[in-house]
Order: structure tokens, then sequence, then C-alpha cells
């Protein structure tokens, strides 16, 4: 059988092959200047008395090459024979090329990615690994994507590095930074003769060239595809990428980018994912192009449009988009514009992290975004306001009160001298300052505060706006506190019943209200009430935010208390021990609601006479609470006479 391959990249390459082919069968009339070399070909192949053969066509993955360009007025599709004793093979990058030339005369075969075992195969045919590698070994090619070419140029270079570089230093330097992937990538080190010279390339430049023929060929496709490469890898939601695009014309512009496998679609056409290499391929091609800068802009202004608020409504939003603002704000710049929306989308993506209970994380977005704020608005502008708040916010629920009342005085004092003290913003600030000095056991001065911004509200925002209701069940909370429990109950009452009306039963902050209601009815010794309320709270919660939330764990900790003051043992000492679990976890040791569980604890035991165990807790407990809110704190005084009072019964 007679087997030729030929590099069709182009006419002129097309053209060669054929040549060479008619050099080696020694066809007449090759050298004749107006022969058709092309029809010579054709004709010696579909004759059938010249037996079988096959054509290899590689690198087709321009169609236009067959469809466009003429030799004698045909195109030179018309060239390639179809005859019953003959193949031809096609390999493109392109899967519409590859069907347009196939068409009802065969099947495309898609050629899926390496799996594990064939692609470490090939890894050792290279490098030679012992069983004690081979965990370097697969994390190397899982990093590679399990990407052939890849792989091979990855084993040259430590090959020709062999007395320094091993697979293990290779994957170091591999996942150090991106520079360091294009540079190992990149290198002259591999060279296979096989292959035709022209296509000879490193990884990273096999990739830019089919991206240049889109480029050339297709720029809405080649604008999409810059973008996409902005983002994360996966799961990026095609609604963030089509902006104002017609649906038509992004059809038109991703299915060039499916055809070359720039990119796949994933999750019921949805999103798309792109492979890491052509990601980094596409990023060091738009700096050489000095193009990168605008892409960095074009992928915040998307992002900062679509990424929500935060609130528990976008929580779905907020997950899917959280992996691409990450990746978007790594990207290095100094436009103004940019740094402006990045700290805009951080700061509601660090509300978000906040309400879901991730505080360290949140913590660490907020920050970033009023370092931002404060150098591209200033100290005082009404958005690096809005972060301080953020940041006050998050630092109280990690239990560092002192630092967040500075950020809540902060914020308030800024507020009412640029928005007034009637500004919605302002009054929120006034709330924010109330819940921390409750948290301090500064009970007064934060009815006080609550009062304020309760009357703020009715008078700004209405009796049932959900601020106003919120701000109804902060002040009830630090009534609750000093023991006004009838007037507690009616705000923890009127605050569920709105927040049921206006919002839903199962939201967030109606969970809230219906917890704090079963604590003010738990005070007031109306205990199966309490315990419905505590039960609600707990499945809604679980529900809602999962079973770790820090507000899950703290119904927990409701049940269990109420559940002991019925004397039911038992079932109190599992809740609290589930809660002390999660909050060691979640929150760690030290922090106050940690503590509260610990305290918990210790008097349950305390009650059913188990003396030491309850001595214990009760001492972990208060050297936690003297160390983070302070001697003098109502909660480290209530916990140390409790202490004192296990000793003495004890008679220790």
């Amino acid at each position: 059988m007679l087997v030729v391959w030929i590099h069709a990249s182009n006419s002129s390459r097309l053209w060669q092959g054929y040549r060479n082919i008619a050099d080696k069968l020694l066809l007449p009339k090759r050298k004749d200047p107006k022969a058709n070399l092309l029809q010579l070909v054709h004709d010696w192949l579909s004759n059938r008395r010249n037996g079988q053969w096959l054509m290899i066509l590689d690198n087709v993955d321009d169609d236009g090459v067959f469809f466009s360009d003429e030799q004698d007025g045909r195109p030179l599709e018309s060239f390639l024979p179809q005859t019953a004793h003959g193949t031809i093979l096609i390999t493109s990058r392109n899967k519409t090329a590859a069907t347009n030339l196939v068409g009802g005369h065969g099947g495309v075969i898609e050629v899926e990615p390496m799996g594990e075992k064939d692609a470490l195969a090939l890894l050792r045919t290279r490098v030679p690994f012992s069983e004690s590698g081979r965990a370097d070994a697969k994390a190397l090619v899982h990093a590679l994507e399990r990407i052939p070419l890849a792989i091979t140029h990855a084993a040259a270079y430590i090959k020709t590095r062999e007395a320094t570089t091993t697979i293990a230093g290779y994957l170091k330097l591999f996942r150090e930074s991106e520079t360091n992937q294009v540079h190992l990538l990149s290198g002259k080190e591999w060279k296979d003769i096989r292959r035709d010279h022209s296509i000879r390339h490193a990884v990273i430049a096999t990739w830019q060239i089919s991206f240049e023929h889109i480029w050339k060929t297709q720029r809405p496709a080649a604008d999409l595809l810059a973008l996409m490469s902005m983002f994360d890898k996966q799961g990026i939601p095609r609604w963030l990428v089509q902006g104002a695009t017609s649906e038509l014309e992004f059809e038109d512009a991703l299915a060039p980018l499916l055809s070359f496998c720039f990119v796949k679609a994933e999750v019921s056409q949805q999103a798309v994912a792109m492979h890491r290499l052509v990601q980094l391929s596409m990023r060091r091609w738009l700096e050489a192009e000095k193009e990168l800068g605008k892409w960095v802009k074009e992928s915040m202004q998307a992002l900062s449009t679509a990424f929500p608020s935060g609130a528990y409504e976008t929580w779905e939003e907020c997950q899917a988009l959280l992996p691409h603002l990450k990746e978007v704000a790594s990207h290095a710049t100094e436009d103004k514009e940019v740094l402006g929306m990045r700290a805009t989308s951080t700061l509601r993506a660090g509300w978000y992290l906040l309400l879901k209970g991730e505080y360290t994380v949140a913590e660490g977005l907020c920050r970033s975004s009023l370092n931002i704020l404060e150098t591209v608005l200033g100290r005082e502008h009404p958005d690096t306001l809005v972060s301080v708040s953020h940041l006050g916010l998050v630092l109280e629920s990690q239990g560092k009160y002192e630092e967040a009342e500075a950020m809540h005085r902060r914020d308030l004092e800024g507020s009412e001298k640029v928005l007034g003290r009637e500004h919605p913003d302002t009054l929120a600030s006034v709330s924010n300052l109330g819940l921390v000095l409750k948290r301090q056991g500064k009970y007064e001065e934060a009815e006080a505060i609550h009062r304020r911004a309760l009357e703020g509200y009715k008078k700004v925002l209405g009796r049932e706006h959900p601020d106003t209701l919120a701000s109804v069940s902060n002040l009830g909370s630090v009534l609750e506190s000093q023991g006004k429990y009838e007037e507690a109950e009616a705000m923890h009452q009127r605050a569920l019943e709105g927040r049921e009306k206006v919002l839903r039963r199962e939201h967030p902050d109606t969970l809230i209200s219906v917890s704090r209601l079963g604590s003010v009815l738990e005070s007031q010794g109306k205990y199966k009430e309490a315990e419905a309320m505590h039960q609600r709270a707990l499945e809604g919660r679980e529900k809602v935010l999962g079973r770790e939330h820090p507000d899950t764990l703290a119904s927990v900790s409701n049940l269990g208390s109420v559940l002991e003051r019925q004397g039911k043992y038992e079932e109190a000492e599992a809740m609290h021990q589930r809660d002390l679990e999660g909050s060691e976890k979640v929150l760690g040791r030290e922090h106050p609601d940690t503590l509260t569980s610990v305290y918990n604890l210790a008097f349950l035991f305390h009650q059913q006479q188990h003396y030491p165990t309850a001595l214990g807790l009760y001492q972990r407990a208060h050297a936690g609470y003297a160390k983070v809110l302070g001697v003098q704190h109502p909660t480290t005084v209530a916990c140390l006479k409790d202490y004192e009072s296990a000793r003495k019964q004890e008679g220790v």
C-alpha cells in the first residue's frame, strides 16, 4: 500500500505535497510547466490498477484552503480523489473544517485527552521514574492536563538537565508562577525530526498559531477568547462573557472556539471551560501584542457589572463568580478605573462570604477593598466608608471587638460628616456600632445607639423596611441582655412578623428573629415555646446555611440550652458537644462564641453534679473570656461566679 503524508495548512504546502508524490511516483509530464500537477496526481491515485493507498492530510485547520483557493478555476478539494481503493485521513484542530471536508463520506473521530495511565507511560518512555517517584509523575501529567505535546516537551527539559533537574523539581518550578510555566513550555530543548519543519513548535507557540488564524479571520471569536482567558479556566458562565451581545452573534463567536477545542461546553451548555495551557498561551500572546491591559479592563468591567450585592438571594450567582473574581483580581494593573471596579466587586464578595460565615477570607477581601479605595478615592469617600463598615462587621464576627469598634466609629464619624445624620448609610453605621458595643457588654450605650438607629430608620425608610426591622431586632437583643424581657419579646415578635411578611419564612434574617424570640422566651421560663422556636431556627438554618455555618451552630447551642432547662440532659449534652466541635473547627478555640460553647457545656455538667469535668471547662472558658473580652465583661464575671459556685459545691 502507498502511504503519503501531506502538510496541508495552506495551498502552497498542499501543492508541494502533491509535487513530492509526483516525483516519488516518477509520473510522466510532472516536469511539464503546462501540466496540472494536482490533476496528474489525482488521476494516478484514482486509477484502481495502481493499487490501494492512504493519504494523510495533516494540520487542516483552515478549510478555506480547499474550498476557496483555486487551481485552473477549480477548488482544491476537487483534486482529492474519492475512490473505493483509497483512503484520506485528515488531522485538524478545527472540528468544523474536518466536518466540512469529510462531509457524508466518513466520520469525525474526536481525539480525547490522554488517560492518566497512557500519559504516565509517555512520560516514562522519556524520563524513567521509580515507584517512589510515581506521585510526582502523576501530579506533573495532570498539571500538564495530559496533553502529549506538553508532556513530551517537559520530559525533554528534564532529560537535558538530568544532572540537576528531577520530575519533582520541574513540578515545583511549574507551580510557582505563570512566568515559569511560559518559560518551561516555550524552550527549545525539544526537537522531533519526524515532524514537519514548520510545525516543530513548543506548546505555547502551537496554541498561538491556531489563535492567530482566528484573530485574522474571525475577530469576534478572538475577542471572546481573549476575554475568557482573563477568568478562571473552569465554569465561565455564558452570561458573564456574552454581555450585551445578541444570542445569535454570541453563538457565532463561540462556535469557532468550540471547533478548535480552545474551549469546551459544560453544565448543560450554560458555562464553558478552557485548558489551562490555552489560557496561559492566550495571556502571553496578548502580553506580546500589548493587548493584555485592555482585556484586564474588559474582564473587570464584565465582572463588576455581573457581581451581585452578596445578599442571600444572590448567593448562587456569587458562588459561580467568586473564582473568576479571584482570578481577575490577580492581574496587575495601575489603571484607577480598573482598581475602583475591583474594589467594588471585592467588597461585594467579602459581604457574601461574611454572610456565609467564611470570616477569614471575608476579612482579606474587605481589607483589600479598603486599601484600594483609600488610595483611589480617599479616606472619607462614601464608598470607602462602606468598606470600613464591612470590615468592622467581619472583625466583630471574629470576636475582634476593639478593632471592630474603632472601624465602626470611624465609619460613623465619616458618614455623619459626608452624608448627614439621617442618611441610611449613616444609620447603618449607628446600628453597627450598637452591635459591637453590646458584644462588649456596654448595654446602656448600645441601647441608646440602637434607639437612635430605629427612630431614624422609621422616619427615613418606613416601619416595614428590612433595615428598620433589623433595627427592631437589634434593640430587642440589647433589651434582653439587660433583663428587660417583656419589652424585648415585643420587639422580637414585631421583627419576626415584619420579616415573615416582607422577606419569607426561611430567609436568614427571618431565622435570626426566630432564634432571638426563642432566647427571650427561654429567659422568661417559657421553655416549650422556646424549644419550638429554636427547633424551627435550627432546621431552617441547616437547610439554608448548612450544618457548619456559625449561625447554625448558634441554633444548636440555643436548642441545647433550652433542653437543659427542661432536664433533658442527654439531648442537651449532644447538642452542646456538636456546637463546641463545630465552633472549634469553624471559628477557632478562642473565639467568644467557641468559649460560650465551652461555658454552656460546663454549666450542663455542673447541673448534673459532674464537678471535675465542669470545673475544667469553666477554667478554660473563664481564661479565654478574660483574655478576649476582659475581666470586667459581664460574661466573664458570670462565668467566674459559676466556677466558684461549682468549686464550693464540690468542697474544693
